[in-house]
């Protein structure tokens, strides 16, 4: 095999690991969601600070030791988040219906935007 051939394989990998991770992604992202519109505890308010700086991390920064006191499966889906948008094939709001209004209500109604 050879360069060019290494290459396009490679590629080839790298494509299809960043279609399984979206996926993942958006099932995991949805959870997520909707844990942060219908609840009013201490976990889905770090959940909507983390949604939030998956929107726009330079306006919401989230500290990554948060992720430290949310329930393993709560942490778990986060880190499937963050490892989509390594990949960066889509915004991850986007890979939800109505996924931009529902984070902007998200950050709305947690104060978000006033922290």
């Amino acid at each position: 095999m050879d360069e060019f051939e290494k290459q396009l394989a490679r590629e080839q990998e790298w494509e299809a690991r960043a279609q399984q991770v979206q996926a993942k992604a958006a099932q995991a992202y949805l959870r997520l969601v909707e844990l942060a519109e219908r609840s009013d505890t201490g976990q889905a308010r770090r959940v909507a600070r983390f949604l939030a700086s998956t929107y726009n991390g330079e306006r919401y920064p989230f500290d990554l030791f948060e992720l430290r006191v949310l329930d393993v499966a709560l942490s778990d889906d986060a880190l499937v988040c963050i490892d989509a948008l390594r990949w960066g094939r889509a915004d991850l709001y986007r890979l939800l219906p109505d996924g931009e209004r529902r984070i902007a209500a998200v950050i709305t109604n947690w104060g978000i935007d006033k922290t």
